[in-house]
């Protein structure tokens, strides 16, 4: 029957469009459901990442990088710009247009590949001989069959208790990609990652912007060392950074929001300004997928429970991405979607969790993998460390992007890298030689000995793997 499908995937974000991609390539018939909508009520698949994330985003901060540079450093080459204007709606429909040629390639590879895109919410009915039924809510209601179901529904963002997102004043990761003018002055709760790269995008073009995050540290997830370094390249650039605060009432009036604190000293403070971001995390989004229906195990946090190999407590269902356990990152999703895909077909599919890069697309870039240096020294292992900034660096030089360095963290006997930290330019880049490195079991010495390209940014890991061994070649 036409409605009978190998492979069913809930959610056509990039864990799930990747995996039906694959799917159909081990010769499934498959199905994706997916209910993001476009301004004009069309299909918008892939997700979270796709519309209201990573792409977006990264559109934003290219436009408001570019803006800087012509304020503030076309000067150092020669070029002397007059007038200097920010039209902020055109940077908007700008970053709707990548977003819409992503929406759009999804829906092409997903015709190239035979898969059968219904457009509307999925959820579970009941178990059926031979697999599962799903609804599919939608202009068009159906119902279909799958053998084997891939749920992929991925995170909403984190509101604050009492305080819900109006995306006008009080704004989530949406609304913060949405802003039609630069505020004046703009608050963000939370020095995540998308409070920082957001909160870079609106000060390069010319808000004051003050960052309250409750943890008394800065960027505890990262490397102490690099962390420190944000924190002091952050606040020069103009970010006003508080730590360690405990936010109180939040009032949103048609003036602004004024948001009432107190700081790391115990002073009652408040901050006024005209938008919020509330950047607190996100929440697997399974609501509206009738879990109770067919007595799939949700978590104490929601998340649907899976075991390694991404399987839940029902025969033939799976899940991956921000709907379960790990890190909320669209890669690990995608390497999951495809994994799953693969061991559906009878193959094994790997997913190495200690090889998955962080990336947070601030300016400096800050990108790792493996373990952090506080990490290391709370494991009692013994380790070595070597760093190389990238002020020694020929090609940071002629670019006139100097910040930061790159940190090698390798073990103390047998050298094998655990741990690769960079803050610098082009740090998203980087990174990937080191994941492969360690993909492979490298050491650091592999690293050091290997031919980099002169001038290039990535001799910045070659010189830091040799510090390793304490012997740099320009440093």
């Amino acid at each position: 029957m036409s409605n009978q499908f190998d492979v069913i995937i809930i959610g056509g974000g990039p864990g799930g469009y990747i995996a039906a991609i694959r799917a159909a390539q081990l010769g499934k018939k498959v199905a994706c459901i997916d209910e993001w909508k476009n301004a004009k009520g069309g299909a918008a698949p892939g997700g979270t990442c796709t519309n209201v994330g990573c792409i977006p985003s990264k559109a934003l901060l290219q436009s408001s990088e570019h803006y800087e540079h012509a304020a503030h450093h076309f000067a150092d080459h020669g070029i002397t710009v007059g007038d200097l204007k920010m039209d902020v709606s055109k940077m908007i429909a700008r970053k709707d247009n990548v977003v819409k040629q992503n929406n759009d390639g999804i829906l092409y590879l997903f015709k190239k590949n035979k898969v059968s895109f219904f457009h509307g919410r999925g959820s579970f009915v009941k178990a059926v001989e031979g697999g599962y039924e799903i609804a599919v809510a939608g202009e068009k209601a159906e119902t279909l069959v799958g053998k084997h179901i891939i749920v992929a529904t991925g995170s909403n963002a984190r509101a604050l208790p009492g305080t819900p997102f109006d995306e006008k004043q009080i704004l989530s990761n949406d609304g913060a990609l949405a802003i039609g003018d630069v505020p004046k002055k703009l608050g963000v709760i939370g020095s995540g990652v998308i409070g920082l790269e957001m909160g870079s995008v609106w000060r390069r073009l010319g808000a004051e912007v003050t960052v309250l995050e409750a943890m008394p540290t800065f960027l505890a997830a990262v490397d102490e060392q690099v962390a420190k370094e944000a924190q002091k390249v952050f606040t020069k650039q103009g970010l006003n950074l508080q730590l360690g605060v405990k936010i109180g009432e939040i009032k949103a009036a048609k003036k602004g929001v004024t948001v009432a604190y107190t700081d790391a000293k115990g002073a009652e403070q408040k901050l006024e300004c005209d938008k919020l971001i509330i950047s607190i995390g996100r929440v697997p989004n399974t609501i509206g997928l009738n879990t109770e229906a067919v007595g799939l195990q949700l978590d104490e946090r929601g998340a649907i429970v899976v075991n390694d190999d991404c399987q839940t407590n029902l025969p033939n269902v799976w899940a991956v991405g921000d709907v379960v356990r790990g890190p909320m990152l669209a890669h690990k999703a995608e390497e999951e979607g495809v994994a799953v895909a693969e061991r559906i077909a009878g193959q094994h599919g790997h997913v190495n969790f200690n090889t998955i890069p962080w990336v947070i697309y601030t300016s400096p870039e800050i990108a790792w993998v493996g373990k952090t240096e506080q990490a290391l020294k709370a494991e009692g292992r013994a380790y070595k460390a070597g760093s190389f900034p990238f002020l020694a660096n020929g090609r940071a030089r002629a670019l006139g992007d100097t910040t930061g360095f790159v940190k090698f963290l390798a073990d103390a006997a047998t050298d094998e890298i655990l741990g690769v930290h960079i803050i610098g330019p082009m740090a998203s880049e980087l990174i990937s030689e080191a994941v492969v490195a360690m993909e492979f079991k490298a050491s650091a010495e592999d690293i050091a000995r290997i031919c980099h390209a002169h001038p290039s940014l990535s001799e910045a890991t070659k010189e830091a793997a040799l510090a390793v061994d304490k012997r740099t070649l320009n440093f």
